[in-house]
């Protein structure tokens, strides 16, 4: 994730990239990809570093981890929180050349190609570069991002679809990456290639803090940053973040994200 570019970039990106991750899907979630004790791993798009944490358990005593982020400061913060002997982390561009951080076994990109509508093709490819012959790339994003909701008001169910739109259109947000996914590995020629589908956010009834907080700063940055002018309210975004809200913590609305799990095994031919 790059700096000036990444969408949900704001001060408390890396406390939100905490709270939201779950040590234990990531672990159910790379077990099923096929990670191995002793592999060499790279986390492209590790955040605040917790999944690396999260593979590095995996794959010890004798494997390692490196993760890769493209902001400075979460890579500083996942140094300082999780880096050790076997666990290294890099602020790279994931668009470059990464040849020269060297091959792994299991490469992991985990809701990072749902930020590059245009370019999820060449970064997929790009990153397959650093994987072994016979190694595993496991790709893993949402599909029909914050789009399914039962209970919306009219308004509010307008908004929400034209500020995805608009997302799309103007940050190259992409709430169907999860789809794409096994055309990228296919279309790389990748072996043995298998898909998962399960659900991401599953909200009923009362809503926890922990989603109330993710969905809140995920309304507030992307539509401010996007400069959405929220013209189908009289008082702009005050009115409908007042709508929206008043919606998600109602106990009667369900809120579902269907997540995609793709692995395939690069050939050695």
């Amino acid at each position: 994730m790059f700096q000036n570019e990444y969408l949900m970039e704001n001060m408390e990106e890396i406390t939100r990239l905490n709270i939201k991750t779950d040590c234990q899907s990531v672990t159910d979630q790379a077990r099923w990809a096929g990670i191995q004790t002793g592999m060499q791993v790279a986390d492209i798009g590790c955040g605040s570093g917790k999944t690396s944490y999260a593979l590095n358990n995996l794959v010890q005593p004798s494997g390692t981890i490196i993760g890769i982020d493209g902001s400075k400061e979460r890579i500083d913060y996942a140094d300082k929180m999780y880096g050790k002997n076997r666990v290294k982390f890099f602020c790279r561009d994931i668009r470059e050349d990464l040849c020269n951080l060297g091959m792994f076994d299991f490469v992991w990109m985990r809701f990072i190609l749902e930020y590059y509508r245009k370019s999820s093709f060449d970064i997929v490819k790009n990153i397959s570069k650093i994987v072994k012959p016979g190694g595993i790339l496991c790709l893993i994003d949402l599909d029909h991002n914050c789009l399914s909701h039962y209970g919306l008001p009219k308004r509010l169910e307008k908004t929400v679809f034209s500020l995805m739109t608009t997302l799309e259109t103007n940050s190259d947000f992409d709430p169907f990456a999860g789809r794409k996914l096994y055309s990228h590995l296919y279309r790389l020629g990748y072996e043995d290639i298998d898909v998962k589908i399960t659900a991401h956010h599953l909200i009923f009834g009362e809503l926890d803090q922990k989603d109330a907080y993710n969905w809140g700063r995920k309304i507030e940055v992307a539509s401010q940053r996007i400069g959405y002018l929220f013209d189908e309210y009289e008082k702009g975004y005050d009115e409908f973040i007042y709508e929206f809200n008043q919606f998600f913590s109602d106990p009667g609305r369900f809120t579902y994200t269907p997540l995609i799990i793709c692995r395939g095994r690069k050939p050695f031919s």
